[in-house]
């Protein structure tokens, strides 16, 4: 299954405000990388959000989160989220701010 387009123009039209990001299309679904780095992204109906492996578990206990899984391997670090963890302006911003923390630390490429 694709991504959702509407979802994904939700979350550029968050993300812009907030932050420059480019697009990439991968693994059908869109990433949206900050200074070359994946940052969040949107595959099937859920928001993708790189929080890092520290922070992983604590994510996991928040509403609407799962872990991220288009393989059979989880991809720690990674979290998947569903509408019911960012059924709002606020939850969004604070999900692409949590991943924004976890990704500036990196260089970028």
């Amino acid at each position: 299954m694709a991504y959702n387009v509407e979802l994904a123009n939700r979350l550029r039209e968050a993300l812009l405000p907030l932050v420059p990001v480019t697009e990439k299309k991968m693994f059908g679904s869109i990433i949206f990388m900050l200074e070359g780095n994946m940052l969040t992204g949107v595959y099937q109906e859920y928001l993708l959000f790189r929080i890092g492996a520290e922070q992983h578990e604590a994510a996991l206990k928040l509403k609407g989160t799962k872990v991220f899984d288009m393989t059979g391997k989880p991809m720690k670090g990674w979290v998947m989220v569903s509408e019911e963890g960012y059924n709002n302006k606020h939850l969004l911003e604070k999900w692409i701010l949590r991943a924004m923390e976890f990704v500036k630390t990196f260089p970028a490429k």
